[in-house]
């Protein structure tokens, strides 16, 4: 059984003991956090929902915050002697699914 959820703008196809990295949640770790935007879930038949699939839920438990590697942008521009290095972390919550109903 799978369900394809949305959060932090993007969408996961998930199935129940995967840990996923998500955009960053304000919730603390060991919580539990239930996704209520579903836009299908597939077990014995498949439901895809117009966005969502009615009472369709999927329910993790909060496994860590943190945040990613660091990236570096540069920006240059020839012959301006202009340049410019910008370093980013992006914040994430790691979750585990732990049950998918719907």
């Amino acid at each position: 059984m799978y369900a394809v959820i949305e959060t932090g703008g993007k969408q996961y196809k998930v199935s129940e003991g995967d840990e996923i990295f998500i955009e960053k949640l304000e919730v603390e770790d060991g919580a539990t956090v239930t996704f209520d935007k579903v836009l299908a879930v597939a077990g014995e038949t498949l439901s895809v929902g117009a966005p969502y699939v009615a009472g369709a839920t999927v329910e993790a438990s909060v496994v860590k915050s943190g945040k990613g590697k660091k990236i570096y942008v540069f920006k240059y521009k020839a012959k301006k002697n202009e340049k410019k290095k910008i370093g980013h972390r992006q914040a994430y919550t790691k979750v585990r699914i732990t049950k998918i109903a719907g």
